[in-house]
């Protein structure tokens, strides 16, 4: 439920145009006393960045310094090999991974990471064919299928890939790289979602791709720094962004839209400086639901599954700020509102649902737990 406050600026947004959004603040959802799940710590990484499940149940696990490893459900790691070096510093390094959706056919997988270049570093989408025989397992026939050009800037790279429901494309997301105003600039790669062929090419059915390059590839701007996207059952797709000093963002993910930053936020400057409020520009597309103070968002899932089936349909989201795994719940019109915050004592880089049903997280630490989440017995 939201509190007298949040209810009055959700009134004061719609009365701008805007799109109602739900403000999370420190008095309207407290930690969930009781933990619906006993913890299992399966592992141990360093610095793990993201996991994903292969169809028979195995895991794939990025280590943001450059490894990926290839884990069963009962913790034994096998390293990949093959796996490009890395630019591996603060936020940047190796990060998602994504079986292809043919992946029982093609043994393709999708990986994004920050390569060293010139003066600086740029993100990069590769696929590779998982190779495993006779004890090994490797990247063979591995292809950088995009390329952030030009390179350059700080941390905040995204990099989190999702296949549309079809399988047909892929949406990356990609952040600003500590350059906010390139988030805005339509030549730029930064601060947007991508949509791509699955083999990196731009589909002739985005909404500009007659004008080639970034253009032609964009499918949403205006964002901060994105480590979260998926598509829910109802085949719409949600991102998450950090915000800056405040103003962490879920929003819906609609084709030529432009989420605002860095000329509106819900949060403010680190320096104190104001940002003007989504409020103050209905043609940017508001948040559905932000947080103040922050969550510090990263990872997420929709659940679907037999062990947590009051949760079917609801997002899962790491929080790294608040150590913590956050449900959101959806109402009958799509309005999405945090349902529970259960304090797990570490950061949450990472999110995903086994086969099985059970939660699957990752600490970002070093060394960074592997965890289990089953029904309390």
């Amino acid at each position: 439920m939201l509190t007298a406050a949040s209810a009055a600026l959700v009134l004061a947004l719609a009365t701008h145009g805007q799109t109602n959004a739900a403000s999370i603040n420190a008095g309207n959802h407290a930690t969930s006393a009781t933990q619906p799940f006993q913890v299992q710590v399966i592992s141990q990484f360093d610095t793990p960045w993201a996991l994903a499940f292969l169809p028979d149940g195995r895991l794939l696990v990025t280590e943001k310094p450059g490894s990926i490893y290839l884990v069963t459900q009962s913790g034994q790691k096998q390293k990949i090999g093959n796996v490009p070096r890395v630019a591996a510093s603060g936020q940047n390094g190796l990060l998602d991974i994504a079986p292809a959706p043919d992946f029982a056919r093609s043994s393709l997988v999708y990986f994004s990471y920050v390569e060293p270049d010139t003066g600086g570093s740029r993100l990069v989408l590769a696929r590779a064919r998982l190779a495993l025989s006779s004890g090994s397992a490797n990247l063979d026939d591995l292809r950088v299928i995009w390329r952030q050009t030009p390179g350059g800037g700080g941390g905040q790279p995204g990099g989190i890939i999702a296949f549309d429901p079809k399988g047909d494309t892929l949406f990356l997301s990609v952040g600003d790289r500590m350059q906010p105003a390139t988030a805005q600039d339509e030549k730029q790669a930064r601060g947007k979602v991508l949509r791509l062929n699955l083999d990196g090419s731009t589909p002739q059915d985005n909404p500009n791709a007659a004008k080639g390059g970034i253009d032609g590839q964009t499918w949403t701007t205006g964002h901060r720094n994105p480590y979260g996207l998926a598509f829910a059952p109802d085949g719409k797709l949600w991102l998450h962004e950090m915000g800056p000093k405040g103003g962490d963002e879920l929003n819906l993910i609609e084709k030529t839209k432009n989420y605002g930053w860095p000329l509106v936020s819900n949060g403010d400057e680190y320096s104190g400086a104001p940002i003007p409020r989504h409020s103050t520009r209905p043609e940017f597309a508001a948040p559905l639901l932000y947080w103040n103070p922050v969550i510090a968002p990263a990872g997420l899932v929709f659940y679907k599954g037999a062990m947590f089936p009051q949760w079917n349909g609801s997002a899962l989201i790491g929080g790294l700020r608040v150590q913590s795994l956050v449900r959101v719940s959806f109402d009958s019109q799509g309005q999405p509102d945090e349902a529970d915050r259960w304090n797990l004592k570490a950061r949450i880089r990472d999110v995903a649902v086994a086969p099985d049903g059970a939660v699957w997280l990752i600490e970002d630490n070093n060394p960074g737990k592997l965890i289990r989440l089953t029904p309390r017995q």
